[in-house]
């Protein structure tokens, strides 16, 4: 668990949030390590975070998403918003539809097949490969179909087409390597943007970073002009 608090600059900005606080929801065989460097990102924003980790092959959806609120209860922040890469998504998505009682606050979802995975399905078929989606599988090859009742979702999309996902499937154009952006797209979510960058870039982009801070304070992507 990566849990940190922003520095103390001696004296709040206008433009900065007021300590929103933020849990990080890693992807498929990630790790919450993976989020280190968007957390201290969105520190630098003036967020608090908190870095769930779960087991993503040896449990079911459910299993992970009742994990997450049990974490997110245990956190003294309001707001309480949500980012989830990949598979953290659909566990974010997962836990919203069966557990609510957690403080008001936005989601944000990068590179989430809330439309299914063609490549998960594909490497779920082969018998050679299926273990590496253990229990995601479902979860991968279905997605989930709405935003959480009452919070506004916005949806981060990558279009650089490089990553392992293309060994196992050709995937629809646009994509990030791993996931096409078709699969990315949630009907109900309140904005989505498309940036040029992988699936695992993802979390390592500086401007998908300041894309999530900006979503998170006001339920809108940032763009210029």
């Amino acid at each position: 668990m990566i849990e940190r608090e922003p520095p103390d600059g001696g004296g709040s900005k206008p433009d900065r949030p007021s300590r929103r606080t933020v849990v990080l929801v890693h992807g498929l065989w990630y790790g919450a390590v993976s989020l280190a460097l968007l957390a201290r990102r969105l520190e630098g924003h003036g967020f608090l975070t908190h870095a769930f980790s779960y087991p993503t092959l040896g449990r079911t959806l459910a299993e992970n998403a009742r994990s997450l609120y049990e974490f997110a209860r245990g956190i003294d922040g309001k707001p309480l918003d949500f980012v989830g890469h990949s598979l953290g998504g659909l566990v974010i998505l997962r836990m919203f539809d069966g557990w609510r009682r957690l403080p008001q606050g936005r989601v944000v979802l990068m590179g989430s097949p809330v439309r299914g995975s063609s490549t998960a399905s594909k490497i779920a078929q082969m018998p050679l490969t299926r273990p590496f989606v253990g229990k995601a599988r479902t979860a991968l090859a279905y997605g989930f179909d709405h935003a959480p009742a009452g919070r506004e979702t916005g949806v981060i999309a990558g279009t650089r087409g490089v990553g392992l996902g293309r060994v196992f499937q050709r995937l629809e154009s646009p994509h990030d390597g791993t996931i096409a952006v078709a699969e990315t797209e949630l009907p109900d979510a309140a904005d989505r943007l498309e940036l040029e960058v992988s699936h695992t870039g993802l979390v390592l982009s500086a401007e998908v970073a300041s894309a999530v801070g900006g979503f998170l304070r006001r339920g809108r992507f940032d763009r210029g002009s």
